[in-house]
């Protein structure tokens, strides 16, 4: 398969951002022996973190699988998959899965690129051994400057045999094997740790921002919330929203100070989804947080939300780029009721405060360090 074929859409695109690379084609050579020994096999092929289904749609196309059981963690890299399997005719052999057991259950062989976390790699990891063939053979390939010897000490805590393929072009695959599932009555995935300074139980899956911890920017962030909405009708929000909310943090915090409030958090990662309905739960707001897997503000009408608390992200996969915090800025910019609010925290180096004031409105900084800049927008009535 001309891998060239691969687009990114609907996935932000920009400099630095491809829909394949070198990492894929190494892992789709390496993998060719243990596909032909695959073939035929029901439900045999399994793929974790193909951002835009170049591994997927080539095992289809090139290896005449059948049916592909796919997992993507960001929403947007999920219906890339979908809008390439089907713009190419491939669509009847891809399954997309959430990560779970019915994801790698007597799976064969898995492709999976390898996760900037080692806390993802290890519930990933952990998933396959306990579910997975017993002979299942794991290639997890991604580009030299991204990998790590940490990664082949977590693969080792769940396969018996680990070998690494010779580097091409900037890439290498590692190659697992003999599975050992997990021992002991508790799972290791989720985690739950509590923070006594928020009096606050948080919960993560190994794939979210931060983990099971409080992050820097959260906390300078959370300690501006109170002074800043002590103003006129943001202070008593009919819906606020916890934009990018991953591990659902800030969206707890908004339950407690706003108990007439819609409360939703949102984020395009199925594992902060995840987290962020278990730590509402580990709260006892589960009942009160409305938890959404969705592209942005895609939930809401124009002009519908008083308020919205963000911590951007800026990285897509391994690039740094401001391009998916403009986007979420000018969702906001979308969805804000004239007179309400954007609370955002960001890297003091990256100087949003000019596209804040271009796709919302007048911006105020309340808060700076050497780190952080925590800025509040209001959409104005015009």
């Amino acid at each position: 398969m001309d891998l060239s074929t691969i687009r990114r859409a609907p996935d932000v695109e920009g400099p630095g951002l491809s829909a394949s690379d070198a990492a894929d084609r190494l892992m789709l050579d390496e993998a060719a022996p243990y596909l032909a020994r695959a073939a035929g096999v029901p439900g045999a092929l399994v793929v974790v973190g193909d951002t835009h289904g170049a591994l997927t749609l080539s095992l289809v196309a090139d290896h005449d699988a059948s049916s592909v059981r796919v997992h993507q963690d960001a929403m947007l890299g999920e219906r890339a998959i979908l809008a390439n399997a089907d713009r190419l005719g491939l669509a009847r052999a891809v399954q997309v899965r959430p990560a779970g057991p019915s994801l790698v259950r007597d799976a064969r062989v898995v492709l999976m690129r390898l996760p900037r976390s080692l806390d993802a790699l290890d519930e990933l990891s952990a998933l396959i051994a306990d579910h997975a063939a017993p002979d299942v053979v794991v290639l997890a390939g991604g580009r030299l400057k991204h990998m790590s010897t940490a990664m082949n000490d977590v693969l080792r805590r769940r396969f018996g045999r680990l070998d690494v393929s010779h580097a091409r072009q900037k890439s290498r695959v590692l190659i697992a094997r003999d599975p050992q599932p997990t021992t002991g009555a508790r799972p290791p995935w989720p985690r739950r740790t509590y923070d006594p300074e928020l009096d606050l139980n948080v919960v993560a899956h190994g794939g979210v921002f931060a983990g099971a911890a409080v992050d820097i920017g959260t906390r300078f962030l959370l300690r501006q919330l109170d002074s800043q909405l002590a103003g006129p009708a943001p202070a008593h929000p009919r819906t606020a929203v916890d934009l990018a909310c991953g591990t659902g943090i800030v969206a707890v915090e908004l339950a407690r100070r706003f108990p007439a409030a819609r409360i939703v958090a949102t984020d395009q990662s199925a594992a902060a989804v995840a987290s962020a309905s278990a730590t509402a739960a580990a709260n006892g707001l589960d009942g009160r947080i409305e938890v959404v897997r969705g592209d942005g503000l895609e939930f809401a009408d124009e002009a519908s939300v008083d308020l919205i608390v963000l911590n951007p992200p800026f990285h897509a996969g391994a690039a740094v780029t401001t391009a998916l915090a403009e986007r979420l800025f000018a969702e906001c910019g979308r969805v804000l009721a004239p007179g309400g609010r954007a609370v955002v925290v960001w890297n003091s180096h990256l100087r949003y405060r000019p596209e804040l004031e271009r796709l919302i409105g007048p911006t105020t900084q309340l808060a700076r360090n050497p780190k952080f800049t925590v800025t509040v927008s209001t959409r104005s009535a015009g």
